[in-house]
């Protein structure tokens, strides 16, 4: 998989990029992430990507060419017709694990990250974007976290990159479950013990265990989730 990041400060993703598992990822060849200057296609001698905005106000605006310039190079250097083309914006449609696994299973992502006040209109219009993605209901500098943070995400979907599937099949949102209680070694600490029924050897009996207590946790802490998808019959049943 490859995916491609826009960026007026393509520094911020330096240190991520080596790092943990997105880090192995691309070390190993099974994910490749290019990031790209904006500023590249500016066409002043002080690289100018920016602009106030027409009516006033306060901040600043990304501009047209330079964008869909950037866009347009990008997609004709990898293929354009497989290359799909996210924005991220706080107007965007919030990203979920649905929403992810849809995007791994793409071949080739451009993800476009919008800075100050955002970037002008006229992209979207030109329809440049594919799509549309917001990290939720909140604002930041620029679109650079979000794009990291979606990067992350879809390339631990690709197959290879998390070593066992069990850890994908079992994490939380992809059921519209949280994910169940995990403990290690020691067995006590400050005088709390990992429950019996995980020391109990008996499979059948852990995995209603951990089911029921993925549903409690969910009911706690997400009843949102459980609107998506309505608490099965034997759901709650903890194993003993």
């Amino acid at each position: 998989m490859r995916i491609e990041i826009l960026t007026l400060f393509p520094g911020y993703f330096a240190s991520p990029l080596r790092e943990s598992l997105l880090g192995k990822a691309i070390a190993s060849g099974l994910v490749e992430v290019v990031v790209t200057d904006l500023r590249d296609f500016a066409t002043d001698r002080h690289r100018k990507a920016d602009d106030e905005p027409y009516g006033g106000g306060a901040g600043m605006v990304l501009m047209a060419p330079v964008v869909a310039a950037a866009i347009e190079a990008r997609r004709e250097a990898v293929g354009d017709s497989g290359t799909w083309t996210v924005l991220m914006t706080p107007e965007g449609a919030p990203l979920d694990q649905q929403r992810a696994a849809a995007l791994a299973a793409r071949p080739r992502l451009l993800l476009v990250c919008g800075r100050y006040e955002g970037i002008d209109e006229r992209v979207r219009e030109l329809g440049l974007y594919d799509e549309e993605i917001s990290l939720g209901d909140f604002v930041l500098p620029g679109g650079e976290a979000a794009a990291l943070a979606l990067t992350e995400t879809v390339t631990r979907l690709v197959p290879g990159v998390v070593g066992a599937s069990e850890s994908l099949e079992n994490e939380s949102f992809l059921r519209e479950r949280l994910d169940y209680p995990h403990y290690t070694r020691p067995r006590e600490y400050r005088g709390k013990s990992v429950p019996d029924v995980l020391l109990s050897g008996d499979h059948a009996r852990i995995e209603r265990w951990r089911r029921a207590r993925a549903l409690e946790k969910t009911r706690q802490r997400r009843p949102d989730l459980l609107a998506r998808r309505p608490e099965e019959p034997g759901e709650d049943d903890s194993g003993g």
